[in-house]
């Protein structure tokens, strides 16, 4: 009999589908494809207020998950449900209350303190606690942001991407897909078209809280354009035919962008505290690493297209690089942790 195993999901509200749902999707497939039953149990967190959060915590611990043989936590407050055979592939605590605390909060008051201090103390106590046999995380900032906020070790298993049919096209435009939110500071490239010599358009794919504001901030430059929600087979074209993928976002989980941007031999630019996708550009010496200024991010879309070659030879670099993250290693490194197969098969871990 298939052993079924829960993923603990917690899901969006509005119901759209962005990164996090592409990863329990992925996750899903990849444990079934093994041979489990796997389901994605999606709960819908309530973070209108720190009360309401503290609720969403309850029901996670609240869940009874009696009629599966295991389960995976993925995401806050997901860590603090119960069972015993238990395995965490944690893609992010609430970040709000931590490495965004000063970002959100600049002169944060005494309560802001306190409820920042509940949530990381919660935390500690669940995802170093018994209730979880092992503690995987998508990449090396979440790696290291445990360890200085909660002192937690972990290992490192990078996830993969669920789109396949990669290609690589002709260099015509730069395409930067993903979710419109401050964090991923899309204004920062939008301002940086201002200072870009080169004839090219910036493509800008996706839907998110501060669509009209970045809207407003491109005004009548015909140099952008917003192609809002795109198809799959959408995405992989526009990704194939762009000189570069411009993904500039603060202290990134892991960054998805990238990772596809490579399979399609693409440069990305990135900035040196943008996380995990600075880390893998440069290990993998697959794109440009620069300041998070606009005139920064402008000289190296210039440069790039002034240098056709180093661009194809960056992208290149990143292609064979990813070629060895696949859902298969991820599924075999959760099954040999949940015990299903009776010892723990090796897998590349960068930790």
């Amino acid at each position: 009999m298939a052993r079924r195993i829960a993923i603990l999901a917690t899901a969006s509200a509005s119901g759209e589908m962005g990164g996090a749902e592409r990863f329990y999707d992925g996750l899903r497939s990849a444990l079934c494809d093994k041979g489990c039953e796997a389901d994605i149990v999606p709960i819908v967190p309530d973070e209108s207020s720190f009360s309401a959060i503290l609720g969403s915590y309850l029901q996670f611990y609240d869940l009874d998950l009696t009629m599966y043989d295991a389960i995976i936590s993925t995401k806050a407050p997901g860590y603090v449900a119960r069972h015993p055979n238990h395995v965490c592939y944690l893609q992010h605590t609430m970040r709000i209350f931590y490495d965004m605390f000063a970002y959100e909060f600049p002169c944060p008051n005494n309560e802001q303190c306190e409820q920042r201090k509940w949530v990381q103390r919660l935390d500690t106590a669940a995802l170093s606690s018994s209730n979880i046999k092992r503690l995987f995380v998508i990449g090396e900032e979440v790696r290291d942001r445990l360890l200085k906020f909660n002192r937690i070790r972990s290992a490192v298993l990078y996830q993969a991407t669920t789109l396949s049919g990669f290609h690589c096209g002709a260099s015509d435009y730069l395409f930067m897909p993903g979710r419109l939110h401050q964090w991923k500071r899309v204004d920062l490239v939008i301002e940086a078209m201002r200072h870009v010599r080169a004839p090219l358009k910036l493509l800008i794919a996706g839907t998110g809280e501060d669509e009209a504001v970045l809207k407003e901030l491109a005004g009548d430059n015909d140099n952008i354009a917003f192609l809002g929600r795109i198809s799959d087979e959408e995405l992989l074209e526009y990704y194939a035919n762009a000189l570069a993928v411009p993904f500039v976002p603060y202290n990134e989980d892991f960054g998805l962008v990238a990772i596809e941007a490579f399979h399609s031999a693409k440069p990305i630019i990135t900035c040196r505290d943008s996380g995990e996708p600075a880390r893998m550009t440069s290990r993998y010496q697959a794109g440009l690493i620069c300041d998070p200024t606009a005139k920064a991010i402008g000289s190296a879309i210039d440069f790039l297209f002034a240098s056709p070659e180093t661009a194809r030879r960056l992208g290149e670099n990143g292609r064979l690089r990813v070629a060895e993250m696949n859902w298969d290693t991820t599924a075999r490194a959760l099954i040999a942790a949940l015990g299903f197969d009776g010892k723990m098969k090796a897998f590349r871990s960068v930790a």
